[in-house]
């Protein structure tokens, strides 16, 4: 574990290597799962904030869910989530005429129509982040849904931050990540041997 100001970040951020292959997984992290996705303090207002941008791409049931119980809830642990359909389907998943997934937020940010892209979580992943009262924990999350992946991170040899530069800059900051940089350069050459002894 490394520690970068007050977030304690898992060595795996540094070792894994991960590039999402959305040809390969269609966009499955948006339907699988076991609740919706986590949202940071404010974003279910922001959902809520766009909605009229993005509902007329979403289902008919995701609409009635959306009615009824609002853009998020609270899942077992108590945490905020967003809404879902069915058990799995986040209620702001779009499909393409061919079946792959989309958040209907990226979709409608990245034609110039908003400048909300998604919930910070879903743009993080597969990093995690957990929040203590003097610390947040920055950690990988396995998942098997995500083999493609870490199979296209090998041939890339992409480490998850690296990757998740830009979400990471969103939750952080330039200056922070600035410092993670500086931290993988170091742990890389304590690896492979090439930091000097101080004399």
């Amino acid at each position: 574990m490394i520690q970068i100001e007050d977030k304690i970040v898992s060595q795996d951020v540094f070792d894994v290597l991960f590039a999402c292959d959305y040809a390969a997984c269609k966009g499955a992290c948006c339907v699988e799962g076991d609740s919706g996705a986590p949202l940071e303090p404010g974003e279910a207002e922001l959902l809520r904030k766009h909605l009229p941008l993005v509902e007329h791409l979403l289902s008919p049931q995701a609409r009635a869910i959306i009615a009824e119980q609002g853009v998020s809830y609270l899942d077992e642990d108590g945490d905020e989530v967003t809404s879902i359909v069915e058990g799995k389907d986040c209620v702001f998943t779009t499909y393409d005429e061919h079946g792959n997934c989309q958040c209907a937020f990226e979709k409608v940010y990245y034609e110039g129509k908003s400048d909300f892209i998604k919930p910070l979580s879903c743009q993080l992943y597969p990093i995690r982040l957990t929040r203590y009262p003097d610390f947040t924990a920055v950690n990988y999350h396995k998942w098997s849904l995500c083999k493609c992946a870490l199979k296209r991170g090998r041939q890339l040899q992409l480490p998850v931050y690296q990757f998740l530069k830009a979400p990471l800059i969103r939750a952080f900051g330039e200056e922070w990540y600035t410092q993670l940089e500086e931290v993988a350069a170091l742990l890389k050459e304590e690896a492979e041997g090439t930091i000097q002894p101080e004399p």
